[in-house]
Formats: structure tokens, C-alpha cells, sequence
């Protein structure tokens, strides 16, 4: 299995997971032009796209996925929260293509199983998704507002955890968004800190994870240098060396690379 993220952080996400035969886009927030631009750019044919999975119905996620869907007739999957609130904002979808889980149930691709598991989120119906293929298996986690018990366990042991780390707090308090705002971006629905997603991954560790993508960096109030070396920090003041635990930080306006599992 193959994890390409295309674009990630506040002004859009996407992302592809593939076997080589099945090829899954998680949420489709750019342009189309965008998205086939950097799917050409990994090496996939946007006419061989399996399906489109949605996490939930904000438009940094679902811009395109109509448009993608329609040009290149691609099933949307998402769960029914999401398609009520995702519905009118994306346009006509084929009924064939529309395809709705159920959250905590598991489903195949082709040969990818996906569970979609509940996050912490201000949307209708959130999730993330654990992928798993031949024995390997991805844990897509971002858009949550703090991270429970549940999703502890979801993540521990994942061979590559997408991983959000949305915003330094002090860089968040002290910058130009509105109270209102600091308060939900800080909020249990709102969205995970760098020091958060340290917390959590040097609890992982004993779990057997050892490979983390930083994602959904805030472009107002992160710098892929301050994500990356908060975390390395927290990671370090635990005795988990750099060579121990892979860290990358996926960027916000162009492909970060292939990571194969």
C-alpha cells in the first residue's frame, strides 16, 4: 500500500491511498485542476480513481469532490451526517456513485478494508479512516479537537500515522484570528496542537508506532519547522531518538511525496 499526501492543512486536503489496482482519494478540497494536477505528479491516472472517501463536509475537504466524481465517474463514500450536510454544497452526483457506511463498520475498496471511526470535530458527522492492506495498515487522523481512549487504540501500532498538528497555541492565542475563533480552533471539536500530537505519539511508541506525517498545519498559525521540532522535542524529552521515530510534515500546497507501506 501506497499514501501520497497531495495537499494538506487549512486552505485544502486531499490525499491518495492505493494498492497499485485500488485507488482511494480521501476528501477532495482543492480545485479539480489542482487534484488531477497532483495526481498526475505521483503517477495516477485520475480516470483510474476507485472512489472518493469524506471525512466530513467542510469545504477545505469537499471542494472538488463533485467535480471529480462527475468528470470521472468516481463513488463518493461518506456517512449519512455527512451526505445530509455535504449534499447541497457539492452538486449532482450520480445515484450510483453516491455510497453511504456506516461509522465503526468496516468496508472494502477492492482489496483495501476501511474503517471510519468517530473524531472530535464542529461537523455533522466526522470521522477519520484506518486503511489496512496486505498486512499493513494506515491510520488517517486528522480534524480532531483532542484525541479520546478510542482513538488512542485506533492509533496504536499503526505502520503510518497522518497525524494532524494544526496550530503552535501560543501562536494561535497571540495572532490575529478573532476570539470566537481562537476559542474553537482551541476547543475539544476544534482541532489538535502540535503539543497534543506529541503527547500522543510518545505514548505510541510503546505501541509499536514508529512512522508519523504531520498534516492539516494551519497556514496562519504553524510553520512546518515549528510542527516538526515541537514534536521532536516532546518526543526527545522521552528518550525516543530521531532515528527511533520517523517524523515528516506533509505540506500544504503541494505533494509531499510516496510513502509506501
Amino acid at each position: 500500500m501506497k499514501f501520497s499526501p497531495l495537499y494538506s492543512g487549512s486552505s485544502g486536503n486531499c490525499s491518495l491511498v492505493s494498492d497499485g489496482v485500488t485507488n482511494i482519494l480521501v476528501d477532495a478540497g482543492m480545485t479539480g485542476k489542482a487534484i488531477v494536477s497532483a495526481l498526475n505528479d505521483v503517477g495516477a491516472d485520475p480516470a483510474k480513481l476507485s472512489a472518493i472517501v469524506v471525512t466530513h463536509e467542510h469545504s477545505d475537504h469537499i471542494k472538488a469532490v463533485g467535480i471529480i466524481s462527475r468528470k470521472y465517474n468516481v463513488p463518493v463514500y461518506a456517512n449519512a451526517g455527512t451526505w445530509k450536510a455535504m449534499a447541497p454544497l457539492i452538486g449532482d452526483v450520480a445515484m450510483r456513485n453516491i455510497r453511504t457506511f456506516v461509522t465503526g463498520q468496516n468496508f472494502y475498496i477492492g482489496d483495501i478494508d476501511l474503517t471510519p471511526f468517530p473524531i472530535s470535530h464542529d461537523a455533522a458527522e466526522p470521522v477519520g479512516y484506518t486503511f489496512f492492506s496486505k498486512g499493513a495498515r494506515l491510520v488517517y487522523m486528522t480534524d480532531t479537537g483532542h484525541v479520546s481512549p478510542a482513538l488512542r487504540e485506533t492509533a496504536s501500532g499503526a505502520d503510518l500515522l497522518f497525524l494532524e498538528a494544526n496550530h503552535d497555541v501560543d501562536m494561535l492565542k497571540n495572532g490575529p484570528y478573532p476570539y470566537q475563533l481562537k476559542r474553537r480552533i482551541l476547543s475539544d471539536r476544534g482541532h489538535l496542537s502540535n503539543d497534543a500530537a506529541g503527547e500522543l505519539l510518545t505514548g505510541l511508541y510503546s505501541t509499536g508506532a514508529r512512522r508519523v506525517i504531520l498534516a492539516h498545519l494551519s497556514r496562519e498559525n504553524n510553520t512546518e519547522r515549528i510542527a516538526y521540532e515541537t514534536v521532536r522535542a516532546r518526543l526527545s524529552e522521552d528518550g525516543i531518538a530521531e532515528k527511533d521515530f520517523f517524523v515528516a510534515v506533509a505540506h500544504r500546497d503541494r505533494v509531499t511525496g510516496i510513502f509506501e507501506l
